[in-house]
């Protein structure tokens, strides 16, 4: 029998200024990738270094969690960004991530995009094919970073045809539906409520590499991470849990990047 093997990251460092929302501190102690706000929907210069600075003492990946310029919507909203300038967007938020990364003695070593973006980029692949440039364009001599993202999503095969790494990941409190997208978060049941229905879920990935749609029916989701957010309640004790469960299970938690 082949090696279990997964990653678990989590979005971390949303705050703002005065303001915080996810316990980064807790979740940087069950997590193995962090994807952390870059200051588009989230985050500020302050947090991004404390994050990236507990990261790297920990041995967690850092991850840039892009998204649109959306800090007043928390980048779930809805937008049309020309290509050149999305591509330039997501650069710049890589870029400003990397200093303070290096400056803990890390770096960046995936993207994965936010919210809205995230969404967009599973069915659009002009949207897709520009975060993969903003992608390129931050990589510069040292090559292109792996990008994170839904499976058969046009983002992994448009970070898959540049060259990059693309790396596959499912949702351990997400709904699916059958055709292996996420149900959209405006819809009932959108997000699993409940702690047995996540850690049941996070287990039949991790095990059986399938999700079980919001229809009833079974559906691949070979993923090589699995996605625990970091903004909702309980957030930090039921990502212990799941940590917990999947290692009871034989399964080995390792990063992908």
């Amino acid at each position: 029998m082949a090696d279990m093997v997964i990653d678990l990251n989590a979005d971390l460092g949303e705050g703002f200024g005065r303001w915080t929302l996810t316990d980064d501190d807790a979740l940087l102690s069950v997590v193995t990738s962090a994807n952390v706000a870059c200051g588009f929907h989230a985050g500020d210069p302050v947090t991004m270094r404390r994050v990236c600075a507990l990261a790297a003492e920990r041995g967690v990946r850092i991850g840039a969690q892009v998204s649109y310029r959306d800090l007043a919507g928390f980048g779930r909203r809805a937008m049309d960004v020309p290509p050149d300038e999305l591509a330039a967007e997501v650069a710049y938020q890589i870029g400003a991530l990397d200093v303070f990364a290096r400056a803990a003695g890390s770096r960046v070593s995936y993207v994965k995009p936010h919210g809205a973006l995230y969404n967009r980029t599973v069915g659009d692949a002009a949207q897709a094919a520009a975060v993969v440039a903003g992608v390129l364009l931050a990589g510069g001599p040292d090559g292109g970073l792996p990008v994170l993202g839904l499976p058969g999503s046009e983002l992994l095969a448009a970070a898959g045809k540049a060259g990059l790494t693309a790396v596959a990941e499912a949702f351990a409190d997400r709904a699916y539906t059958e055709r292996g997208t996420l149900v959209p978060r405006g819809e009932a049941g959108a997000v699993l409520q409940d702690a047995d229905a996540v850690v049941a879920q996070a287990l039949a990935v991790a095990r059986d590499g399938q999700v079980v749609a919001a229809g009833g029916r079974r559906i691949a989701a070979g993923a090589r991470s699995l996605c625990l957010h970091g903004d909702t309640p309980g957030a930090a004790d039921l990502a212990r849990r799941v940590r917990r469960e999947l290692q009871d299970a034989g399964v080995s938690l390792r990063p992908f990047a």
